[in-house]
């Protein structure tokens, strides 16, 4: 029978290790074919940054079982660079066999090849990275186009008294290949109709040195004509102080 995605998905080998050079390693100590591999692949993930694994499909019936996993490496050049594990015994309690892939095709390949039914379809989740930094990162970071998305950021913030976050910050920020989007909860301790007028954005961005930086964006129409209006602060204590500030003077008013 094929296990669902949610109730199948177990590591090949725990404890995950912390990094992505110990990642790979544990990889190709135990793959039969990991020679097979091109070395323009292994080139590259010399500058892997993060590491992501989740199971794609899994089969288990009468003793047998085949797992196919993906294994994502985030590269210093921001792209994304994919391996494919198939883990599987041919004869019931049979100890397991490691293949490694660096083409998803060449392990549907070797999957057909097997003495079991061919993969359902695939219940494939979005690649998340976790940076393995010691502590661990507060965020999960998709790739994108994020020092874009920094910048177009500060570029429409109206911080009063041109409270800007400085040129450092903006400097750091063009170094950002991935971010994450969270909306903060939590209003200041005011009454009225002001008081719903306010949301609070983190954006924590992910740069190339392994570093995170956050910038909070309060967004309200607290303005004479009701205008939407951004802000946008390096702390939240600030962001928080700039709402109460703004839901004070509109109460006044």
């Amino acid at each position: 029978m094929s296990v669902p995605y949610e109730t199948a998905y177990e590591p090949p080998e725990s404890p995950e290790p912390h990094s992505p050079e110990e990642h790979l390693e544990r990889l190709l100590g135990r793959a039969l074919n990991s020679f097979d591999l091109p070395d323009e692949v292994i080139r590259r993930l010399d500058s892997a940054l993060a590491h992501d694994s989740s199971l794609h499909s899994a089969h288990h019936s009468a003793g047998l079982h085949r797992e196919t996993y993906r294994h994502s490496w985030l590269l210093a050049d921001a792209s994304v660079l994919t391996l494919w594990e198939l883990v599987h015994n041919t004869t019931p309690g049979s100890a397991p066999t490691y293949e490694l892939y660096a083409d998803e095709e060449e392990a549907g390949v070797a999957t057909s090849r097997l003495p079991l039914p061919p993969d359902p379809p695939a219940c494939g989740r979005p690649v998340m990275f976790h940076m393995s930094a010691d502590p661990g990162p507060r965020h999960t970071y998709v790739p994108d186009d994020s020092a874009d998305h920094a910048r177009r950021l500060l570029r429409r913030a109206e911080n009063p008294d041109g409270d800007f976050p400085g040129e450092d910050i903006a400097r750091l920020l063009r170094a950002a290949f991935a971010h994450q989007i969270t909306q903060a909860f939590g209003r200041p301790g005011l009454s009225g109709e002001a008081r719903l007028s306010f949301s609070l954005y983190e954006h924590a961005f992910l740069l190339f040195d392994g570093g995170e930086i956050s910038l909070w964006e309060v967004e309200h129409t607290l303005t004479p004509d009701r205008r939407h209006m951004c802000e946008v602060y390096v702390t939240e204590e600030a962001a928080r102080a700039a709402m109460e500030r703004r839901a004070r003077n509109a109460a006044a008013g």
